[in-house]
């Protein structure tokens, strides 16, 4: 049986993060969450930018594309290899001659930060004012012709700009608690929905300096893929910190359904600064915050936590946080957390793949194995309880 798949890409000695889905419907969907891909092999060993290619479709000119590409922010371990991998303005500048063709963005997803310049205070590497000037390309037609682009030229804008830029495009912006059910202009609600739980809206409690913090900016999606009766939930939660989801546990503690996940990435390549406000370094007894450990404690029966980070060390080389991995085994147990550069070998890491399957998420190549019992009982449960 065809299933739909998510795949999550080893990243670089620095972090990073690259996730690709690829939906069981009729089109094939492929979408494309952040690109981290250097110009050397993860350890030495794993080729990302071959492995993301030999996964992609082509379209009738040979092109490989991707039907949407979502920047959850602005940070260069999230957009790494974005000039020299990705096409960027009108797909009649295409380079077909070239020795490795680029890759088509057919739509092209951010925050309302492609606004935003680079300032000393917000640093932008090349790769993100690139992506930047290819947003405002693609929403400039949309602003001329007054309708939605074709293939190549579509932009969606993901949360309203504080400043009202995004008053006049209704039609291709989604407001935070927005559920979408199309890509690249199609309609694919039998098998995919999203929800946007962030970057939320600046808080009272709020300074200036934290709301525009590019982690704090981050886009946070709780992805629902459907096979069969079975409802596949992932959250992908970007570089979101402490402060976002102390928020979204205020938000939505009353319908945690919208917090719930079969998948979960390990926020910020699983930094101790998702979950607690002190500082393992300087604090002689660092707490956990538990309303943020609650948001990120509604698993599912049987559900991974994904770390998109280098391998976890004991030292004290946050993120990643073997504190914070500690946290994460125990909501979860030790065998279903995974570190992307230590699967299924820290000296030989290759892409973690799960069919997102009618009885949940299975790693390719493991036996399924029923989660009936998931699919009978209800999907959450209370937070685990801390220690």
């Amino acid at each position: 049986m065809a299933y739909s798949i998510i795949t999550f890409f080893p990243v670089s000695d620095r972090n990073g993060g690259m996730t690709l889905l690829r939906l069981n419907d009729a089109n094939k969907t492929m979408i494309l969450i952040d690109c981290c891909i250097g110009d050397e092999p993860v350890a030495e060993y794993c080729d990302v930018n071959g492995e993301l290619r030999d996964r992609l479709r082509f379209d009738s000119n040979g092109r490989p594309y991707v039907d949407a590409f979502i920047l959850t922010h602005h940070h260069e371990d999230h957009l790494k290899g974005f000039q020299k991998h990705f096409h960027l303005g009108p797909l009649d500048d295409y380079d077909d001659e070239a020795d490795e063709k680029k890759i088509v963005i057919r739509e092209l997803w951010s925050s309302h930060n492609f606004w935003k310049p680079a300032s000393s205070s917000y640093e932008l590497s090349d790769d993100a004012k690139a992506f930047n000037k290819e947003m405002k390309r693609r929403v400039h037609l949309f602003e001329k012709n007054g309708e939605i682009q074709g293939a190549g030229d579509r932009a969606i804008i993901v949360g309203k700009d504080p400043d009202g830029r995004t008053g006049a495009l209704g039609a291709i912006t989604y407001d935070i608690g927005d559920t979408f059910t199309k890509v690249n202009d199609n309609e694919i609600s039998a098998e995919l929905r999203g929800f946007i739980l962030s970057p939320i809206e600046k808080q009272d409690s709020e300074d200036d300096q934290c709301f525009a913090d590019k982690n704090r900016q981050s886009i946070v999606i709780q992805l629902t893929v459907i096979q069969g009766q079975y409802e596949n939930k992932v959250l992908m939660t970007a570089d979101a910190e402490c402060f976002v989801w102390e928020t979204l546990w205020r938000l939505h503690k009353d319908d945690v359904s919208k917090l719930e996940y079969d998948i979960l990435t390990a926020p910020h390549h699983c930094s101790w600064h998702s979950l607690s406000y002190d500082s393992q370094s300087t604090d002689e007894d660092p707490q956990v915050c538990e309303d943020a450990k609650k948001a990120l404690s509604q698993c599912r029966h049987g559900a991974f936590i994904v770390s998109q980070s280098r391998a976890i060390k004991d030292d004290d080389q946050d993120p990643p946080s073997a504190a914070a991995r500690q946290i994460y085994v125990e909501i979860v147990g030790d065998k279903q957390f995974i570190c992307t550069n230590e699967y299924p070998d820290e000296k030989k890491p290759e892409p973690l793949e799960f069919n997102l399957t009618g009885y949940g998420p299975q790693k390719k190549g493991i036996k399924e194995k029923s989660k009936l019992s998931a699919v009978a009982l209800p999907s959450t449960r209370e937070a685990l309880p801390h220690g």
